[in-house]
């Protein structure tokens, strides 16, 4: 991203000013600036999303621009050029909210730099602008970042097209109960301003848009494809998301009883020569793969053959093409490193879907899916059981097989990569990144299982078998550790949630640190202790003070919070008297804070 000449508000790349001429298209678009803008008709949608839950929203408005005859690019917000902004005549952008308040990892650029306080006041003076936020009013935060960046631009000078749209995940129909009614007022503020050409129309909700790439198949003696995800990385480069590094799984340890209910893995890699770098409280990201059997079952379904080459080709010109694909590709290798054949599938795939139905009853339900009215029978049928893409494909055979090569890029997203907390330190483990990792199983109505796609592929991985290598990178967390070494520190970490301690501690350890005192919860002792002789070697070297709570192993459960509160007076005496800091983790701790009672 552009950031230069910003630094006394001059020479911004959003400091250019619009004349008085162009900025009464708003009012009349018939001024000339509006008239030569209106020749050009194109949008520009910017989304930043977490989950891909608003890249999935800012590609259907892609897809509704496309059969209104827009030119529209839609891309993430820190794929953005501001040095270009202002030259955008109309952006829509498309919101979630993480954390407390917080934005999606690919807006944070973005977000760091436009709210810089020496932004000029008119620098988007010349925008039209409208901001769609997705959220879950269940958290205090609800659709923060949407909020905040609707009043930021029009700070900025921006003029806004609608009110801005908070979509809300707890709604009975979801955000779409939202979404749908507001699209609908933003194409008619949009066609008000930049009306149709003579001539056209709006492209029919019955003509299937052409897909966003072509297949083009080689001849099947060609030679495999080179540049595969699994290539090392150039000794160099540093690791990221479009460079990731192939780390050797070193060791793949259970370190719960054989007889507990849950499978948790200390894994450990090794990065040597990938130049990555990092501290306690940092995460390592993994990117994940189908397991064969799935690849096998979706190319049987759609009639592909795994071992055919192909080259991908944009059909409009400008678009970019995946960057996380070689060229040339395989069908086994998009399958298997690409598609998310796992994930629960979205409104979205069901309305592709529709198109290429051949069968009249699965038409029907695929169109309900992808309507409004049919969300709840959707969410019934998706999201409570949580089924997979691969298995809606199986319950749709007919149009399945139908499906062109062509559109599976539209149809599939790709596989995401996956955050986990880094619980090991380099100075007590030069080279090496150890993650604790509990394996994702769960029951619901389906008769299969539920599987982390992650979770489970990692646990499958044996280094005794041959060289295993997993992509990885690393990011900087959310937790920093005070630099003083005088400063005690308070971790409360129950289950897996011990992991970016056990990183904090053995770093400060390594340090000469002392003053660790480590809150740990699990069911049982004998079962689910992480980490056990570890602690307690540390324990008697009288560098970490360990309270325990095995919740199942007394008749009257214990917790972790009860162990603060008989441990008040110590844990008031490091906060008051020692400026203590204090670390929480774990997804699913609740705990009770109360009074200290000296």
């Amino acid at each position: 991203m552009t950031s230069q000449g910003v630094r006394n508000g001059r020479g911004s790349p959003l400091s250019r000013r619009v004349t008085s001429r162009e900025r009464s298209h708003c009012g009349d678009v018939t001024a000339g600036w509006g008239l030569s803008m209106m020749a050009e008709r194109k949008l520009l949608v910017l989304f930043g999303s977490q989950t891909g839950t608003a890249q999935d929203m800012a590609e259907r408005i892609g897809r509704e621009a496309a059969r209104r005859h827009l030119r529209c690019r839609v891309e993430a917000l820190d794929s953005c050029d501001l040095a270009n902004l202002i030259h955008e005549p109309l952006v829509v952008f498309v919101c979630a909210t993480t954390g407390q308040g917080d934005p999606p990892d690919n807006m944070k650029m973005f977000w760091r730099f436009l709210f810089r306080k020496n932004l000029p006041p008119g620098s988007l003076c010349q925008l039209d602008y409208a901001v769609l936020g997705l959220g879950d009013s269940s958290y205090p935060k609800f659709n923060f970042v949407a909020k905040k960046l609707h009043k930021r631009v029009l700070q900025l000078g921006g003029n806004p097209l609608l009110p801005v749209a908070l979509g809300d995940d707890q709604h009975d129909l979801g955000p779409d109960a939202v979404v749908d009614p507001w699209l609908v007022a933003l194409w008619d503020k949009i066609l008000t301003l930049y009306p149709l050409p003579p001539g056209l129309e709006i492209i029919s909700l019955d003509t299937c848009l052409p897909p966003k790439y072509t297949l083009h198949y080689l001849p099947e003696d060609s030679p495999p494809p080179e540049g595969a995800l699994l290539q090392p990385t150039a000794l160099r480069a540093v690791p990221s998301e479009l460079r990731p590094f192939a780390a050797p799984v070193v060791s793949n340890q259970r370190v719960t009883a054989q007889s507990h209910f849950q499978d948790v893995r200390l894994i450990e890699f090794d990065i040597t020569g990938s130049a990555i770098t990092f501290s306690a409280g940092d995460v390592v990201m993994i990117q994940p793969q189908n397991c064969p059997e799935d690849v096998q079952q979706f190319c049987q379904l759609l009639r592909l053959d795994p071992d055919r080459h192909f080259v991908l080709k944009p059909t409009e010109p400008g678009t970019s093409l995946p960057p996380l694909l070689p060229q040339p590709c395989t069908i086994r290798h998009l399958v298997t490193h690409y598609l998310d054949i796992s994930c629960v599938p979205r409104r979205s795939f069901f309305e592709l879907l529709s198109y290429f139905s051949t069968n009249e009853l699965e038409r029907e339900k695929l169109q309900e899916f992808s309507s409004a009215q049919g969300q709840e029978e959707l969410y019934s049928y998706c999201n409570r059981p949580r089924r997979t893409t691969l298995e809606a494909l199986w319950d749709f055979p007919h149009t399945t097989c139908a499906i062109p090569a062509d559109y599976l890029l539209d149809l599939i997203p790709r596989i995401r990569p996956r955050a986990f907390s880094i619980a090991s330190s380099l100075l007590a483990h030069p080279d090496r990144i150890q993650i604790l990792m509990a394996v994702v199983q769960y029951k619901t109505r389906l008769s299969k299982p539920r599987r982390g796609l992650c979770s489970t592929w990692l646990a499958s991985l044996n280094p005794e078998q041959g060289d295993v290598r997993v992509p990885l990178w690393v990011k900087k967390g959310g937790m920093k550790f005070p630099a003083d070494p005088a400063t005690p520190v308070i971790m409360i970490g129950p289950g897996t949630g011990v992991a970016p301690f056990r990183a904090a501690i053995q770093e400060r350890v390594a340090q000469g640190r002392r003053g660790n005192c480590l809150f740990f919860g699990c069911r049982q002792k004998s079962k689910d202790f992480y980490c056990q002789a570890e602690w307690e070697e540390l324990v008697a070297k009288g560098f970490l003070t360990l309270f325990t709570a095995f919740s199942r192993d007394q008749e009257e459960k214990v917790y972790v919070q009860h162990r603060i509160q008989e441990n008040r007076r110590l844990v008031w005496e490091l906060l008051s008297t020692g400026n203590a800091h204090v670390y929480l983790a774990g997804g699913s701790c609740l705990l009770y804070f109360s009074y200290f009672e000296v």
